[in-house]
């Protein structure tokens, strides 16, 4: 008498396997800290791929000395330095030379990130970014990035829409022609592939073809995201957190950005002219963690550098 041949039930539960097209998607990330944050970090050679490009948030009240200390220890462990220049934060002409200088003679900077700055009033002479790359101060950098934002931004159209926005970003076009720096849009963070897919081909459309490193909010608990998303102005794409925030089952799970950038992804495999190129991490929830999530992802790992 012989048993029944009874099957195994297949194995459930553990990590489930992640999409390869996001580990290519991702592959040469950048992302952002400011220099509290970076004083958590007690080594970032062993969180960050070697070369990554770490932007350093100028948020308003922050030393300069403490922006370019930051900038001289990442420079010093191999990184590419992308430091802010928020324009309404820059009192005058002679602020903005020392900063460069500072940058350029302290940490060997030659990348930079230009944009309008968060406050509501100018502080000087500058009020967006346009008005940094026309000072020709920023002549022997290498790289200069401007802002863009795919769900729009109400500080610069007060009214809704993007009527202003791409008018700015036609502007900066027509710059990076007539400059031998490397320009690029790295934008605010959204949640949602669909407004970041419109929004790509729209400028694609419209002639302006500047790469877009496509900003995207790190793993982080849902109430630090909601948070950050209102004071950020993120737009429809917010609905994914109130929809995540209705099931009680997922509130104290963090938040990933796994499913926008699936969506992304498997765009970018059909679609060889789509123009987002890279990814930039807000890493909301922490460097590490962000870090970690990347590498888990497919990304080159920390490990690299050995």
């Amino acid at each position: 008498m012989s048993l029944l041949p009874f099957r195994k039930k297949p194995q459930t539960g553990g990590t489930p396997p992640t999409d390869p097209r996001i580990g290519r998607f991702i592959e040469g990330f950048s992302i952002e800290v400011m220099p509290r944050t970076a004083e958590k970090v007690e080594d970032f050679k062993a969180i960050l791929p070697a070369g990554t490009r770490v932007y350093i948030a100028h948020i308003e009240g922050t030393p300069i000395e403490d922006m370019v200390a930051t900038a001289r220890r990442l420079a010093g462990d191999g990184f590419q330095v992308m430091p802010h220049f928020p324009a309404r934060i820059i009192r005058d002409r002679a602020m903005l030379a020392d900063w460069i200088a500072r940058y350029r003679g302290e940490a060997g900077v030659s990348q930079a990130l230009l944009l309008g700055g968060g406050v509501a009033r100018p502080q000087g002479d500058y009020d967006n970014s346009m008005q940094l790359l026309e000072s020709g101060l920023f002549a022997d950098f290498s790289r200069l990035h401007v802002a863009g934002h795919p769900e729009g931004n109400r500080d610069i159209d007060p009214a809704g829409g993007r009527a202003n926005v791409d008018a700015a970003l036609r502007w900066k076009q027509a710059f990076s022609d007539s400059t031998d720096a490397e320009m690029a849009i790295v934008t605010q963070f959204a949640f949602a592939a669909g407004p970041i897919i419109d929004w790509a081909d729209s400028l694609r459309a419209a002639g302006i073809t500047l790469p877009i490193h496509i900003g995207i909010a790190g793993p982080a608990k849902l109430q630090t995201m909601i948070k950050f998303a209102m004071a950020c102005g993120v737009g429809p794409s917010m609905k994914v957190l109130q929809k995540r925030a209705k099931d009680v089952t997922k509130l104290l799970l963090p938040f990933e950005p796994t499913e926008v950038l699936t969506d992304l992804a498997a765009h970018a495999a059909t679609d060889p002219d789509f123009n987002v190129t890279h990814v930039h991490f807000f890493p909301l929830g922490g460097i590490r963690t962000c870090a970690d999530w990347a590498a888990t992802h497919g990304a080159a790992p920390a490990v690299a550098q050995a």
